[in-house]
């Protein structure tokens, strides 16, 4: 059947059906934008997300800032609630505590809010809801002072690694001054920035590689090669290490330091106040992204025992099985020495 127009021109069922889907292609190509951005969770997958690496920062350094004053409002009223996860691989208890928690829910509830695309690692692995969330600050002054023609990033290239509370056992000793609270953004598994947040010192380190960092990291002194190799270690395998050292470096002498956190014995080897930070075991990758991410914006390096990168893609194993040492110079020489002895 046909209907005639009133120029006399015929049209056919056929050719309306092809005038309206003409129409409709036409109407969702000139609103194909507004509509994307009001349907978002269902158009915009994470192949098609992009992120500035600056905005994800600045979110990361409000964030841990934040959930670094819970963690210590919780260990200064005392509400640990504390529980056990088991034991570590060295035998060693493993807390967890409301401090973990907290950090944890407002860390990857604040992340997941503004960059909803994002690969995101966290050492805890409670799923929560954004309903309701208030997101953070994507815009810091400091980190606006260094941007020059910045380029977004495709959100399935960026991970975020998150450790909510570094040093936990510590923290339930009352041994605060190892706790820290850490974000890391790697892209393509290689870390670009980092935040390292001392709760109990009011102090926050960043690092944007190749842009630049906080303050109190663009002043530090360039540490001097002393008399004695300063090695830092975990306190529970400290003198196990300590007779590692003391072979591979011989006949220089040697001095040990344990210390809680892995966030922690980094920065004393970022500020000068350690030559080395050595572990010999399994480490999670939350644990040690962050300083990683600030040793190569100081021209440092962080490797495992074998001299090889870590990978930080998310969809990779979260442990890095093969040890680590961290340096801010000599690396190769320390490594070598240390493997060399730890193999005989």
């Amino acid at each position: 059947m046909a209907i005639r127009g009133p120029a006399g021109i015929s049209i056919s069922n056929t050719g309306i059906l092809l005038i309206c889907i003409c129409c409709m292609m036409l109407f969702i190509y000139t609103f194909r934008g507004s509509i994307s951005e009001q349907t978002s969770g269902i158009y915009n997958t994470k192949f098609e997300r992009e992120y500035k690496i600056s905005e994800v920062l600045s979110a990361a350094i409000f964030l841990s800032e934040k959930a670094g004053r819970l963690v210590k409002e919780i260990r200064d009223e005392d509400q640990l609630q504390e529980q056990s996860k088991g034991e570590t691989k060295e035998g060693v208890n493993d807390p967890l505590t409301q401090g973990d928690l907290e950090s944890h829910r407002l860390i990857v509830k604040g992340f997941k809010k503004a960059f909803p695309a994002l690969n995101l690692v966290s050492e805890e692995h409670e799923e929560e809801s954004v309903e309701g969330v208030i997101g953070p600050s994507i815009s810091h002054p400091d980190i606006a002072k260094i941007l020059a023609g910045e380029l977004p990033i495709a959100a399935k290239d960026i991970t975020v690694w998150v450790d909510p509370l570094d040093a936990t056992k510590e923290y339930t000793e009352r041994l605060t001054q190892y706790v820290t609270v850490m974000a890391c953004i790697a892209v393509k598994g290689v870390p670009v920035a980092g935040v390292i947040r001392k709760p109990f010192d009011d102090e926050t380190y960043w690092a944007w590689v190749g842009h630049g960092t906080s303050d109190n990291l663009a002043h530090l002194a360039v540490s001097k090669e002393t008399e004695k190799l300063r090695v830092i270690v975990s306190l529970s395998h400290a003198g196990e290490v300590k007779d590692i050292a003391e072979r591979a470096f011989a006949p220089r002498a040697v001095e040990v330091t344990g210390a809680g956190g892995s966030g922690f014995k980094t920065m004393e080897v970022i500020k000068g106040t350690q030559d080395v930070y050595v572990h010999t075991t399994l480490i999670k990758k939350w644990d040690i992204c962050s300083g990683d991410a600030i040793l190569r914006a100081l021209g440092g390096k962080q490797t495992d025992l074998r001299g090889e990168e870590i990978n930080y893609m998310h969809n990779l194993d979260p442990k890095a099985e093969h040890g680590l040492i961290a340096t801010m110079h000599d690396h190769e020489t320390y490594r070598v020495k240390l493997q060399s002895t730890s193999n005989s």
